[in-house]
This record gives C-alpha cells, sequence and structure tokens, in this order.
C-alpha cells in the first residue's frame, strides 16, 4: 500500500480573531492527529468521499491555473492522475474542531505536487515564509471563504510559529515540556464549528467603534503579553493576563462560545482554577483551557474529559 508523508494537527494558542487586527498569534504542532495522501487497498464509503472532495479541490486549482492566479507552482496533472488512480487523505484530524483539518490537506498537497518547493529543512528565511503563506492562504481559502494561510505553514514546517503581523513571522522554540503541575489542555464541545459564520460575526462586530477599540486596546493587550510571558516560560504574568483574556472573551465573544460551555469558563475565571479561550475560531470544535495545578483542576473538569496537551 503507498503512503505519503504524515502531516500533523496545530493549535493555536493564542492570537484567535486578534491576528486579524495586528495582535500577536502562536501557534504550535500536535502530533496527536495526523494526515497522509493514501492509496486504498479497496474502496470505501471513507476514501471514496475524501477522493472526490480532492477532485473539486483539484478543479478548483485547475480553474486558478488557467487563469494565471494559481500562486503555488503544482504539477496538477500529477495531482489529477492520483485521484483517478483512487488515492484519498486519511486523515485522523477532526474537521470543524480548530486543529488544522484542512491545513495538513493542504501542506501535504503543496508537498507532493509543488515544484521547486521550499525546503522546510533548509529554505526557512522571511522571504520564503511570507511566500508560502501567500500560496497557503489562497489554496486554503477553498475550505474557509478566506484563510490567512498560517495553518497549513504551521501544518507544513511542523515547527511553532511566532505571528506579530500580516507579514511578520517566523519559527520560534517554546519552553520544553516538564511534569509540572500546570497543564495546557482541550475540551471537546462535543460539536465541528463553522469557520465562515464566526469570522463574519466578528467582522460585523468590528464595525462598531467600541468593539475596534476593545480589539487594540485590550483584546492585543493581554493576547501579546501572555504569548511574550509564555515564551520566557514566565507563569505569573502568563495566567494573569490569561484570566483577563478569558473574562474578555466570555463577555465580548459569546456567539462563539458553544451555549453549555458558558457556566464551565465563568467557573474557572471564579474560582481561578482553569481558564479557558477559544481554539480556532469557535461555534464548537475544541476549546483550550490553562491550569497552573492540572490536579486541582481536573474535579472541576473531569466530565468534559480534558485531553492534555502541554506539561509546564
Amino acid at each position: 500500500m503507498s503512503k505519503g508523508p504524515l502531516f500533523y494537527a496545530k493549535i493555536l494558542l493564542f492570537g484567535e480573531y486578534g491576528i486579524i487586527k495586528d495582535a500577536m498569534g502562536l501557534s504550535i504542532p500536535y502530533n496527536y492527529y495526523k494526515g497522509a495522501f493514501q492509496l486504498p487497498e479497496e474502496q470505501d464509503e471513507r476514501t471514496r468521499k475524501s477522493n472526490e472532495s480532492l477532485a473539486k479541490f483539484h478543479n478548483h486549482l485547475l480553474s486558478l491555473q488557467q487563469e494565471g492566479k494559481l500562486k503555488a507552482k503544482l504539477d496538477l496533472a500529477a495531482f489529477k492522475s492520483d485521484i483517478d488512480a483512487g488515492w484519498f487523505f486519511d486523515s485522523s484530524i477532526p474537521q470543524g474542531f480548530g486543529v488544522g483539518s484542512s491545513g495538513a490537506l493542504v501542506a501535504a498537497i503543496y508537498d507532493r505536487y509543488a515544484i521547486d518547493k521550499v525546503d522546510p529543512q533548509t529554505d526557512i528565511n522571511r522571504e520564503s515564509l511570507i511566500a508560502l503563506k501567500a500560496q497557503f492562504a489562497q489554496m486554503e481559502s477553498f475550505f474557509h471563504g478566506k484563510s490567512s494561510g498560517i495553518d497549513p505553514t504551521i501544518c507544513y514546517l511542523n515547527l511553532p510559529l511566532l505571528i506579530q503581523g500580516k507579514d511578520d513571522l517566523g519559527t520560534v522554540d517554546i519552553p520544553a515540556e516538564k511534569a509540572g503541575q500546570g497543564a495546557i489542555f482541550l475540551i471537546n464541545s462535543g460539536q465541528p464549528g463553522e469557520t465562515q459564520p464566526m469570522v463574519n460575526i466578528f467582522m460585523d462586530k468590528l464595525k462598531e467603534e467600541g468593539f475596534r477599540k476593545l480589539m487594540k486596546e485590550q483584546f492585543k493587550k493581554y493576547n501579546d503579553a501572555c504569548i511574550q510571558a509564555f515564551l520566557k516560560g514566565d507563569m505569573s504574568p502568563l495566567f494573569s493576563n490569561l484570566k483577563h483574556l478569558s473574562h474578555l472573551l466570555l463577555e465580548n465573544f459569546s456567539p462563539m462560545i458553544p451555549a453549555k460551555f458558558h457556566d464551565l469558563w465563568k467557573q474557572g475565571i471564579d474560582s481561578n482554577a482553569y481558564y479557558l479561550k477559544l481554539c480556532g475560531s469557535g461555534g464548537g470544535g475544541y476549546l483550550l483551557g490553562f491550569t497552573r495545578d492540572y490536579e486541582e483542576a481536573l474535579p472541576l473538569l473531569e466530565e468534559h474529559n480534558p485531553e492534555v496537551i502541554y506539561r509546564f
């Protein structure tokens, strides 16, 4: 059975929505979920559906190429012959959960079919990252209507990325995990979220001057301070800014937080046992949580089966 290289999920630790408005972002690979191109031994419903969606994506890329608009140089004839042979994208990354299912697919397509592709081992500089992100943004917009290109970039490089502006991103070292009491965890809301409707709500809110001011003055301040503290491994400022950020999200992003989780979110802020934030665009999918003491927070979270992604 033929199989391509693996591409992993990603988690945006900080910066959801903020990176649209010049706040910083920090994203890390998440190797628990992964996907790869594969030729199935026998066709079934799952492989057929994936193959059909690849065919639709191929047609979209082909029409861009024929119009002279496709930014990535791709061998679409090779892509087409693989689709005709029955190849599919075999992925454990849940769709609509904010962990990069379409990002991994775009990265895998680029890796397999790009002509003169950027080598993640040797070619990583600011210019190549910006060019790669622009190519990926155009490709991924097929799935979301609009894409920053950041998810596929992380999935392709499999490295943490620090986003400091639209055209300012680079790889970054995050503190090594250690077996401490603290944890970052995911909570499954039990329902997928759709990116486009959530982004539309956000864009509508941006028409209000008060909301624009809040994003610029408060969201950016707390979000960027969280990133700086996390990268330094400085837990006191991280958690004090996280509390402000979690509260601001609950107050101003409530449509993006599934209704049944509002109380759990508030309980974290009131008890200081943990703080929740959005993971991706929200509306469903995962919530992201941070706690200084996982064992102490666990009784409050237990029924939601938290999934630990990082210990400190």
